[in-house]
């Protein structure tokens, strides 16, 4: 059974039965009855007219849509992404033998969907969410939409609960609840990645699925990434989404929404919080540009399209917590954005961050003096507040912000003078033993209940007369004398996230046990 459809297309019957002729006469005249039992596919033929990179100009396809999947005759795979007076356009997003003008194509009624499911974690898949790990193929029933739309307003609740990334300068002043949008921008190797690394390996045990985003990076910055995880263990509980510079336009564009979709099935179907790390959104609005350029479309500010902003607003308002009614998941964000000599006003950042819940500014000086994390605690904000923060944390971290604020600025102004007061002195002291508390190894998430009891014995007093130097190894020599002769109270401080009078007595029992400043 034939039929033409706009003039240029086809309707196949799937059933062998109806191929054949056998059944047709029974159904001819009951056609409705042969759709409802989705017995019948649409297909459409056009030609390739023209090709610009990954952009094909085709002909014959007057059904389309945008978003419509495209397949050609030489096993690559596009979608709709525009039209034009003469032309339909389609973006190559899976490449087979190499396309010229009169091959041959055709489109189905097929939206861009992905695959997702549990099968996923652990494994390593490009930009269309198919395994590149050489461990065989995903088998999946399930298919989520790769643009989908976010949840309404009525389908959220407020944030209540931290996502404890294990990095102390985020934990303490800058704390992230789960569904928070937090962006990391900075230029380039200040250790942007790392931050979200760390997050990543912190979330060991603690029932987070993570999602790694490579967009237009290097192979060699992805092999370190897995090296990481694989060191770490951490595999079993994420999934990586890669789509390196060497990928094509069309994978890096639909990289970041694969990696949405495939988290959005865990918050959905699984109500598991989901943390996803996009690095980085620089690079996918530099192919997105591309690609619009391509598609003739009209530049505006730094040759970007005009809906920039919409292309990466539609990405982070899916990140969310889902109301009780809905399961409770949640998925969090951490879009990764690189900057120009520190410029926060470019473009994108300033997009980016007008879209945020709050943002980390990663400075090159503070890289460069040796301060890691660098994280820069006056251009930094969390939007959430401290109110996801346990409340132990909440009463010790409270004005420890401000005072290292302070003294950056007190510090600043004595370089330039020969002597100082005595008070003066002790502030300064002071200030340089939390700047060593900040301080941080890479790849070493700090667990919070270390931080709070770390925050306890200074905001004590017991460690007034250290001098920077000696910090580190006394807060890991307190650490490690508490976990041997008291775990109970480590126990019981994650159980109640409050220092209690019990809590209280015990930690100062084992503060003067230590010895005050002792190493």
């Amino acid at each position: 059974m034939q039929g033409r459809l706009g003039g240029c297309g086809q309707w196949w019957w799937k059933d062998n039965e109806y191929r054949s002729g056998r059944r047709w006469a029974a159904d001819f005249g009951n056609l409705s009855m042969a759709l409802k039992i989705n017995l019948l596919q649409v297909k459409e033929y056009g030609v390739v007219a023209e090709i610009k990179q990954d952009i094909a100009h085709i002909t014959g396809l007057t059904n389309c849509m945008n978003g419509q999947l495209v397949h050609f005759e030489g096993g690559s795979t596009g979608v709709i992404v525009g039209f034009d007076g003469t032309y339909e356009l389609a973006m190559i997003v899976k490449e087979g033998a190499k396309i010229k003008p009169g091959d041959r194509l055709h489109s189905s009624i097929e939206s861009c969907t992905v695959p997702v499911g549990d099968e996923f974690l652990g494994r390593v898949v490009n930009g269309l969410a198919e395994p590149t790990d050489g461990r065989g193929p995903v088998k999946t029933t399930r298919r989520y939409p790769i643009f989908g739309s976010a949840p309404s307003v009525l389908e959220r609740t407020p944030l209540k609960e931290a996502l404890e990334t294990g990095v102390k300068i985020l934990d303490m002043m800058n704390p992230v609840g789960k569904g928070q949008r937090q962006l990391i921008l900075g230029d380039r190797v200040t250790g942007k990645t790392t931050i979200a690394t760390d997050t990543i390996l912190n979330q060991k045990g603690k029932g987070v699925v993570c999602i790694y985003c490579c967009i237009g990076k290097s192979e060699a910055s992805l092999n370190r990434v897995m090296e990481l995880f694989r060191a770490n263990d951490t595999l079993q509980y994420s999934i990586v989404v890669a789509a390196t510079a060497a990928s094509s336009v069309g994978q890096q564009y639909l990289a970041p929404y694969v990696a949405a979709s495939l988290g959005e099935y865990f918050m959905n179907e699984r109500q598991k919080d989901v943390f996803v790390v996009f690095d980085d959104l620089t690079k996918h609005a530099w192919v997105y540009r591309q690609m619009s350029l391509l598609l003739e479309r009209s530049p505006g500010r730094d040759a970007y399209p005009g809906d920039i902003f919409y292309l990466h607003s539609q990405l982070v308002e899916r990140a969310c917590k889902l109301r009780p009614e809905r399961g409770g998941g949640s998925m969090t964000f951490f879009p990764i954005v690189e900057t120009v000599q520190g410029d926060v006003t470019g473009y994108i950042p300033t997009n980016i961050i007008s879209m945020t819940d709050g943002q980390l500014y990663v400075s090159t000086p503070l890289f460069t003096e040796g301060f890691k994390p660098a994280i820069d605690i006056g251009l930094s904000v969390s939007r959430i507040g401290s109110k996801v923060q346990w409340p132990a944390m909440r009463k010790l971290a409270g004005i420890l912000r401000l005072e290292y604020i302070q003294f950056k600025e007190l510090e600043k102004l004595t370089r330039i003078k020969a002597g100082v007061s005595e008070t003066v002195e002790r502030r300064l002291r002071k200030g340089r033993v939390v700047a060593e508390i900040l301080k941080q190894e890479k790849n070493a998430p700090v667990p919070v209940e270390e931080q709070v009891i770390v925050l306890h014995a200074l905001a004590s007093g017991f460690m007034d007369h250290l001098n920077p130097e000696q910090v580190h190894a006394y807060s890991r020599g307190l650490i490690d004398r508490i976990r041997r002769e008291r775990p109970d109270l480590i126990q019981n401080l994650i159980h109640e996230k409050d220092i209690n009078e019990s809590i209280k007595e015990g930690l100062h029992e084992q503060l003067t046990a230590y010895g005050r400043g002792a190493i």
